[in-house]
């Protein structure tokens, strides 16, 4: 909590003077210094408006200067090069369902008390955890409010950065935490449930009643938000993310396409089976099919909860993995299906090698340009029903491997 110290001081004593003194007595002010001050200097009446106290405010900024490695991140992010198995086999293992085991028995409590509270499961909540942060192991290194300053002054997204600035000035100034304890990601991201301080505002709760959300000290704030936070975007108490099926010899994947969301007494229709042998409990529930590796890996059916967990991180493969870790910690095995081997997921250039050998195999994508859209996707499904392959339309290292032979 942001102590008072019972009197407001002017800002020339504040932070401009903070972060210029040393230097204009030196005769030489740096450039990158000089205009962090500017921007701070002009940044106080956004926050002014937004109801931050001068205190909190000069707290928050004191010795702030750019990050330029955070800026080098934006600039250099590695392209994401993982296939759905890999993700999923990084993430999802027996060490991490077992920590996740021992932390629902650690804070059953809290745990339970949310579901009855949010209908949110325990175990997805914990799955979250356990993604984003490792089950609090680590919650990122960066200053939060020093990480939004630099990407809002370095001119990486300034409006979203900018508004994500604000707020997290006034959850300082509201005394949820203390500057130098807002630590996050380096897009500014907080807490053991890694919430931007936008979704800190609008679904962090304060669970253990101390008057703070702390969802960076407090696991019982942390998850107990997380809780709330599925619940607001109409989490199914009762219901699972989705289920790993069977698809019966010669189905219909262009139909399949067509339908999209569909009742699983639809799917069942054109023969589709839980691989487990269990029956749906339900078949007017609505799904969509799902296969991360085409017809040659694990096939799913996903519900209405799976498009919740998105909302955490709009990823397929990170709401599968969430899915597939809370279903282990419950004691559920590996998914049945065997993933693909040998496949690998194509970067742009890889993309439009594959375009370019449609074109010649007399497929036409039209100009190589390394998007995967609909031109594309069609040139793939004649090529495979030309030679004899699931019509799928899936993309692959595999599929590119083919082509070359």
């Amino acid at each position: 909590m942001v102590h008072k110290t019972g009197r407001r001081s002017g800002f020339s004593k504040g932070i401009a003077a903070v972060l210029l003194a040393g230097l204009l007595s030196a005769g030489a002010v740096p450039a990158a210094l000089a205009n962090s001050a500017d921007f701070v200097r002009g940044l106080w009446p956004l926050a002014q408006a937004k109801g931050v106290s001068r205190e909190a405010f000069e707290a928050s900024f004191a010795g702030y200067s750019m990050i330029p490695r955070l800026l080098e991140l934006t600039r250099k992010q590695p392209e994401f090069s993982q296939t759905v198995a890999q993700y999923i086999a990084k993430r999802v293992t027996d060490a991490q369902a077992a920590k996740g085991r021992a932390m629902r028995a650690e804070w059953n409590d809290t745990l339970t008390g949310a579901k009855q509270r949010y209908g949110v499961q325990p175990e997805i909540v914990l799955a979250i955890w356990g993604m984003e942060t490792n089950f609090g192991g680590f919650m990122g290194g960066e200053n939060t409010i020093f990480a939004l300053a630099t990407l809002t002054e370095g001119g990486y997204r300034p409006d979203y950065f900018r508004s994500e600035l604000l707020t997290a000035l006034r959850i300082v100034s509201d005394g949820h935490v203390r500057p130098a304890n807002m630590v996050g990601s380096w897009a500014g991201a907080m807490g053991h449930t890694q919430f931007m301080p936008s979704s800190f505002m609008r679904y962090a709760i304060d669970y253990n009643g101390d008057g703070r959300k702390d969802i960076w000290n407090s696991v019982q704030d942390a998850l107990g938000s997380t809780a709330n936070y599925l619940k607001a975007f109409d989490w199914r108490p009762g219901e699972t993310w989705g289920y790993e099926v069977h698809l019966p010899s010669g189905f219909n994947y262009g139909a399949a396409r067509e339908m999209g969301k569909a009742p699983i007494g639809q799917w069942q229709q054109m023969g589709i089976t839980r691989i487990s042998g269990k029956p749906f409990p339900r078949s007017s529930d609505v799904a969509r099919l799902y296969m991360p590796a085409g017809a040659s890996g694990p096939t799913f059916l996903l519900l209405h909860n799976f498009d919740v967990i998105k909302r955490y991180n709009n990823s397929d493969s990170y709401a599968l993995a969430v899915g597939h870790l809370a279903d282990r910690i419950l004691g559920g095995a590996e998914f049945a299906a065997p993933w693909p081997a040998n496949d690998y997921a194509l970067d742009a250039s890889q993309r439009q090698e594959l375009q370019r050998r449609l074109n010649q195999a007399g497929f036409n994508v039209g100009t190589p340009d390394g998007a995967i859209g609909p031109k594309t996707r069609a040139a793939v499904i004649a090529y495979q029903q030309q030679s004899g392959l699931p019509a799928d339309g899936f993309v692959s290292g595999r599929l590119l491997d083919r082509l070359k032979n």
